[in-house]
């Protein structure tokens, strides 16, 4: 394979393969949580632990993976990222207590952060700018892919055989990207000597630490009170302060973690909010219409995966007409477009999607969202690391894929936040108007039991507690009525976080016009600034 080495495709297929694992692990886990709480004999919030131990030690570590790449080189880090996740896989598959399992997790975290910044450091210096559409536009495949077969290749591999498959299917994969890593992928060195700047990776560490946990705890505690003095908004806060610290740190900083130069791009600041507002969109979308479809409409788990399916589908169809594009006319353009249909497909979700919509009558809405996802998601990152020096490019990216990262973990919490608010808001008013239904002396006890039943976004009439002494087919009737009043609640909250969605998504597009077309005379990483070897 020696004389493989270093061809762009082929590094790029290894890098892939990698990084596709990463993003399987934050989704795969999910179908197997009843099973681990059997087998383990594990609570609810350990299991929960399970999947986010992995989350947050990605958010707090990727950024020092990026710059960790570029002092000792993306091959290096890659490398020991690969090894470090296979391991942990191997050692969540075993695990037998739930302590063990979690711990696993976070490991397996550490991995994923190292393996992730590198992905793209490498394929910008063995693409020349002219070239980065297409490539840029397959690693967007793969994030789409790994989305679409996690809960499908692990609900595959929990009915075929046990949840420890789950983990232990990472175990040949990744010993087969070692090898191909060692020898496909060429030893990237940076220019000059450079060093870690430990301060910052503390400081780094604890603010991004405090932030993802206040944002992936806050709906558990209702954004209140987690000890008897520690609240979900203190936590948040003393991250952001200790943000504010690490960022005039590494101001002063001879070499920082973060170079703040970065954000003097125009592309890279412009699309790190981009990246922020797509991948606020995307979980938007999904969580609401996973809940919806669900919840209002009845269907199983695996209907749902299928109605949501043609999504994934059409944006990973989409991804090489949008590479091609993107090198002919310029991610700008191609940007533009993405960022323009995504809020009507968004728009027509919310006026289509009704009580009793047939499971694909949401179908043209949801292929257009693909589309305009894949037309949206790939030329940031072309657009953000066009002109990000080679010395610099390993952090950039670190941060880029932090900030990618905590555009999922902000609409978690807000869309969140929004569909159990405005379900108690609507769910009062439709349940005293459909009260008119039932005797007088029943309906204010009703209204009351079903606006208490509204304790989160997958509440159900099967948690209204009937009043006293009501039995046959008035509580057949009280429970329909009910379940009525939640669907219609149902929809009216998923609009509002639409539309949520909506307006962040066309903000972002009018910031896109300010970004610049991306030129072949645009080199970043030139023989000066990078050896390969």
């Amino acid at each position: 394979m020696s004389e493989r080495r270093g061809n762009p495709w082929i590094v790029m297929i290894t890098l892939c393969i990698g990084f596709f694992m990463t993003i399987l692990d934050t989704t795969i886990v999910n179908i197997a949580i009843p099973d681990i709480l059997t087998d383990l004999d594990a609570t609810i919030t350990e299991v929960l632990w399970v999947m986010s131990a992995y989350i947050l030690v990605v958010a707090v570590l990727v950024i020092t993976a990026g710059r960790m790449g570029d002092i000792v080189g993306p091959r290096k880090v890659f490398i020991a990222g690969m090894i470090l996740f296979t391991v942990a896989s191997a050692l969540c598959g075993a695990a037998q207590e739930p302590w063990q399992l979690i711990a696993a997790r976070a490991v397996q975290g550490v991995g994923a952060a190292l393996i992730t910044p590198q992905t793209l450091t490498i394929l910008t210096a063995v693409f020349p700018p002219e070239k980065r559409g297409l490539p840029s536009a397959v690693w967007g495949i793969t994030a789409g892919l790994a989305g679409l077969a996690g809960p499908t290749l692990g609900g595959l591999l929990v009915t075929e055989g046990t949840w420890r498959w789950v983990f232990y299917v990472n175990v040949p994969l990744g010993v087969v990207t070692v090898i191909m890593a060692f020898a496909l992928i060429p030893d990237l060195r940076p220019g000059k000597r450079l060093h870690l700047d430990l301060t910052g990776v503390l400081l780094a560490s604890a603010a991004l630490g405090a932030i993802t946990y206040g944002l992936l705890e806050g709906n558990r505690y209702e954004w209140g009170r987690i000890t008897s003095f520690l609240t979900v908004p203190m936590v948040i806060g003393a991250g952001l302060v200790l943000l504010a610290v690490f960022l005039a740190a590494q101001a002063r900083a001879r070499q920082p973690l973060l170079p703040l130069g970065i954000f003097k791009d125009r592309g890279f600041s412009l699309m790190s909010f981009v990246t922020v507002a797509v991948s606020f969109g995307m979980m938007g979308l999904s969580l609401t219409l996973t809940i919806y479809l669900q919840q209002v409409l009845g269907l199983s788990a695996l209907q749902a995966g299928l109605t949501l399916a043609p999504t994934a589908l059409s944006m990973m169809v989409s991804f090489p007409v949008v590479g091609f594009l993107i090198d002919k006319i310029g991610g700008k353009y191609v940007l533009i477009g993405g960022l323009t249909l995504y809020p009507v497909s968004l728009a027509l979700i919310g006026v289509m999607a009704q009580t009793d919509s047939g499971q694909w009558a949401l179908l043209g809405p949801l292929i257009l969202a693909g589309i305009s996802q894949a037309a949206a998601f790939a030329p940031t990152v072309t657009i953000a690391m066009q002109d990000v020096r080679a010395e610099f490019a390993g952090a950039a990216s670190g941060a880029f894929n932090a900030i990618r990262q905590m555009g999922f973990l902000i609409a978690l919490a807000a869309i969140g936040a929004v569909l159990q608010n405005r379900l108690a808001d609507e769910l009062h008013d439709e349940a005293r108007r459909r009260a008119e239904q039932l005797p007088g002396q029943y309906r204010e006890d009703f209204v009351h039991a079903v606006t208490s039943a509204a304790g989160g976004v997958e509440a159900g009439a099967e948690n209204v507690r009937l009043p006293a002494g009501v039995s046959g087919r008035l509580a057949q009737q009280m429970r329909e009525i009910a379940q009525s009043a939640f669907d219609h609640s149902f929809v009216g909250a998923l609009r509002w976080a639409l539309l949520i969605c909506a307006v962040v998504v066309v903000i972002a597009g009018l910031l896109s016009f300010a970004a610049k077309r991306p030129g072949p005379a645009e080199n970043p990483t030139s023989e000066e600034e990078l050896t390969l070897t």
